[in-house]
């Protein structure tokens, strides 16, 4: 299944909340523009990274992984659910209790992770990256199964292209992270 675009015209935040309580089976994401997405859910994928970040996070305790049932409202008023994601302790503990209960949470994550299905664009995907670096987040991953590439996007930097590498560093965002992609080229 591709992604289908709806445009709805005036669609606020509050009736895009709606639309996907109403709609809890689908993967909705709204853009900027007001553009509602009906976006393909993925394979196992997104559960490898989930899983090393997670084991990640359990060594380290910087901060909290979320998978792709997670929205974030960006700062430009899109709401983007990551295949994966992570929020450093700082950024969550700066949200009042309610807003960490939100729907979808009123912060730009440090670090995502896009998965690129057969279906996906690899145009809308490019553009969501780098809205999402627009928006405050500092490390981005956008990966290819297919074409077994990975582009690196990160805060004031020209994007990198890795192709086919065995792991992934998270850097100074993630320091001492490593995702591993054996299971992901397979």
């Amino acid at each position: 299944m591709n992604t289908i675009a709806l445009n709805i015209p005036k669609l606020d935040a509050q009736g895009f909340k709606k639309l996907c309580l109403a709609n809890q089976n689908l993967r909705l994401e709204r853009a900027s523009t007001g553009e509602v997405m009906i976006i393909p859910l993925k394979d196992n994928q997104n559960s490898v990274i989930i899983t090393q970040l997670t084991t990640w996070i359990e060594k380290t305790g910087l901060g909290i992984s979320f998978d792709s049932f997670t929205g974030f409202t960006l700062p430009n008023g899109a709401v983007y659910s990551p295949d994966a994601s992570w929020v450093s302790n700082q950024k969550w503990d700066n949200l009042t209790q309610q807003q960490q209960e939100e729907e979808f949470l009123p912060l730009a994550p440090d670090f995502v992770v896009e998965f690129r299905s057969s279906s996906d664009s690899l145009k809308r995907l490019q553009k969501k990256m780098a809205e999402y670096i627009e928006n405050g987040i500092r490390l981005g991953w956008l990966i290819d199964p297919k074409n077994n590439i990975v582009d690196i996007y990160r805060q004031g930097k020209e994007v990198e292209t890795l192709d086919y590498p065995e792991t992934i560093l998270g850097e100074d965002v993630l320091p001492d992270f490593e995702l591993s992609l054996n299971e992901i080229w397979e």
